[in-house]
């Protein structure tokens, strides 16, 4: 895991706060801040933790997509945290959550990111469909070695099956 600058620590701690200050003055609550981590790994950019009032975030993608970070993904996060303090449990991203990434953050509600994932990409084993090939990670992979878990195409709802590697 790559060590992070105290100034980029600083500058997300910064804008956490500047998010949950904004929401403080408009919706006229009194929300403290929350814990933030930097432990995240794989392939997510970050990740709320509502009944801790915690937020994770993923060090390598920060690093590489600051700025996407500080406009979209720590303001993604935060937003489910004040979701949460407003209406309690609900659906990750559903209305509730939609309408304040709209309305309080003026930030698209997009429920995923489009960062290059390369960098933290894990090795992959090649399956197939009708439709194709499909890249599964190892750990759904180990799942199938072991009988534990079957996958399905998202298009064409065939069980995805392994590619036999030639020697």
């Amino acid at each position: 895991m790559p060590s992070l600058s105290n100034t980029l620590i600083q500058s997300v701690t910064d804008q956490v706060h500047a998010c949950i200050d904004r929401a403080n003055r408009q919706l006229d609550r009194q929300l403290i801040y929350p814990t933030i981590g930097f432990t995240l790994r794989g392939r997510a950019a970050g990740t709320a933790h509502p009944t801790e009032w915690r937020l994770r975030f993923n060090p390598v993608l920060l690093q590489q997509h600051a700025d996407a970070f500080f406009h979209e993904v720590i303001p993604h996060e935060v937003c489910h945290l004040v979701t949460f303090a407003l209406h309690g449990r609900v659906k990750p991203h559903g209305p509730e959550w939609r309408d304040l990434m709209t309305n309080l953050f003026h930030v698209p509600a997009n429920t995923t990111h489009q960062l290059d994932i390369t960098a933290v990409q894990g090795k992959t084993f090649s399956y197939q469909c009708r439709c194709g090939p499909v890249a599964l990670t190892i750990r759904r992979h180990h799942k199938v070695l072991r009988g534990q878990a079957t996958y399905r195409c998202k298009q064409c709802q065939q069980i995805l099956t392994p590619v036999s590697e030639k020697h």
